[in-house]
């Protein structure tokens, strides 16, 4: 037996309990994990609280990432012992996740922990990390550099919009940080390296076809109008990479950034990943990000402490990332 959230849909409605969970009922798969470390996303947090249909199926155990050591491999390369982590693949949706303290899947979704992280470290970075570095990947794939001019970060509070501004920073480049708390601004500055603030209520309403060119780079992880406005204030030759929809998922523009001034918008997937491509984003993100960021920027929670963190998190009021200890169960 385990502990682990349950997530239930059937005729008493829609709910999610810690539960213990036998072994015997954890799905197929060629590799069984020992979850030492998983945390909280958006999307578990609409999986959790039921906001959104994000799980595909029932029951469900939320948890769209985790790190943990294998415990049971029939694939040659993975062996007990091995340390690895996992980010999207349908996990915490379709196939059980990794808000548990077993988690049995296709050892082809697994990475290895990547070296000089700890598992705890590797969840404070998780997908929000992950994903944010891939949305600087693909800044830098369309030529866009610190020389280029000034790069904008939306949801700068939030996990991804943190990394971004981080990784952004700490590779040289002007930040404009995108927030609705200005009352955060030290931490935007100070511990993430932001150069400028700005209030989201200056993005999240309708706009003009063309506004001012104010960025020549963006991540977003809003959606909605806000990323519309972003396009629309991009200057010649930009980039956004597009990455959530914290707003919505409706995508209001017109053909004016791409036609006269050439931008291009790029759309970030964390979930499908080719294998090669997540191996050098945890690679580069581990040279780029220090254990005293991480440490700054995230907070720990037992697994009983998840469902009541869950409302607070969804309200957009808790800074960085939530880390889940699965070990402070046993």
């Amino acid at each position: 037996m385990f502990k682990g959230i349950f997530i239930q849909k059937d005729e008493h409605g829609y709910r999610a309990t810690v539960n213990d969970i036998n072994e015997s009922q954890l799905p197929e798969g060629d590799v069984t994990i020992k979850i030492s470390y998983s945390s909280i996303n958006y999307k578990d947090g609409l999986a959790i609280s039921g906001k959104s249909p994000v799980v595909r199926q029932f029951p469900m155990v939320p948890g769209i990432d985790f790190a943990g050591t294998v415990i049971d491999s029939t694939n040659p390369k993975y062996k007990k012992g091995d340390q690895v982590l996992l980010n999207g693949w349908g996990v915490g949706e379709k196939h059980w996740g990794g808000l548990a303290q077993i988690a049995r899947l296709n050892s082809q979704w697994l990475i290895p922990l990547p070296e000089g992280l700890t598992p705890k470290q590797a969840m404070v970075i998780g997908t929000a990390g992950y994903t944010a570095m891939l949305s600087v990947i693909a800044l830098e794939k369309h030529g866009i550099t610190p020389h280029s001019g000034k790069v904008l970060v939306t949801g700068a509070n939030g996990g991804v919009g943190s990394f971004s501004i981080a990784i952004l920073s700490r590779l040289g480049y002007q930040v404009i940080a995108s927030t609705g708390r200005p009352e955060e601004s030290d931490y935007l500055v100070n511990t993430l390296g932001a150069s400028e603030i700005i209030d989201r209520k200056e993005l999240s309403e309708t706009g003009k076809p063309l506004m001012k060119e104010r960025w020549v780079g963006a991540i977003d992880s809003v959606g909605s109008h806000t990323l519309a406005n972003i396009c629309a204030c991009t200057a010649y030759g930009g980039t956004v990479a597009a990455c959530g929809l914290a707003q919505g998922m409706d995508f209001n523009s017109t053909v004016a950034p791409f036609i006269l001034r050439g931008i291009t918008l790029a759309g970030i997937d964390s979930v499908m990943r080719p294998y090669e491509d997540r191996i050098n984003a945890w690679k580069r993100i581990s040279s780029i990000i220090d254990a005293r960021l991480l440490d700054k920027i995230s907070s720990e929670i037992s697994l009983d402490q998840v469902l009541s963190t869950i409302p607070t998190f969804m309200d957009g009021k808790i800074r960085g990332r939530i880390v889940v200890n699965l070990s402070s169960q046993e």
